[in-house]
């Protein structure tokens, strides 16, 4: 029994050993399949590709030139730009300094105007209306006064009006 369980061995390892003789055949014809559908996509991207890399590298070697000027000029406007805004801020603050003191100015000269117009007005009032309803007053007086040593009426007053004297008096 032994001898046969020996052959059984021999022979379970020897169709092992076919079938992986099989299998690595299976992969081999896979490999060369597949090698060759690699070479064919290799050939064509160096056909197809290739070309348009250098084209695009080409491109890029002619544009690194007219970039770095682009970049350059993009770089001495934003400076110019930058320096014409803080000066014209600078001008701006100060015109709006001026324009603020101005108005300041204005502001005090008219106040000043108007306290001296307010204080001629009063010395007016006080130089000129105050002695002339004192004068006014005395001549009432003295045409009451000469009126009644006269023995003249005195007048009386129509539909309730005051004396025409007192229509005078501001």
């Amino acid at each position: 029994m032994d001898d046969n369980w020996l052959k059984i061995f021999i022979l379970a390892t020897a169709g092992a050993v076919f079938l992986q003789a099989m299998i690595l055949a299976a992969l081999y014809l896979a490999v060369r399949k597949s090698t060759a559908k690699m070479e064919a996509l290799v050939t064509e991207v160096h056909g197809k590709v290739l070309p348009t890399i250098d084209t695009v590298h080409n491109f890029i070697t002619d544009a690194k030139p007219k970039i770095d000027n682009l970049t350059t000029n993009a770089s001495e406007s934003s400076t110019l730009i930058r320096n014409q805004l803080s000066r014209f801020d600078a001008t701006l603050t100060d015109a709006l300094d001026r324009s603020r003191l101005q108005i300041i100015r204005a502001d005090e000269l008219l106040s000043r105007t108007m306290d001296r117009v307010e204080e001629t007005s009063d010395v007016v009032h006080n130089t000129v209306m105050s002695p002339l309803r004192q004068v006014n007053g005395l001549m009432a007086a003295i045409s009451t006064g000469v009126d009644v040593f006269l023995g003249h009426k005195r007048r009386q007053p129509k539909n309730g009006m005051g004396v025409p004297q007192d229509e005078m008096f501001i």
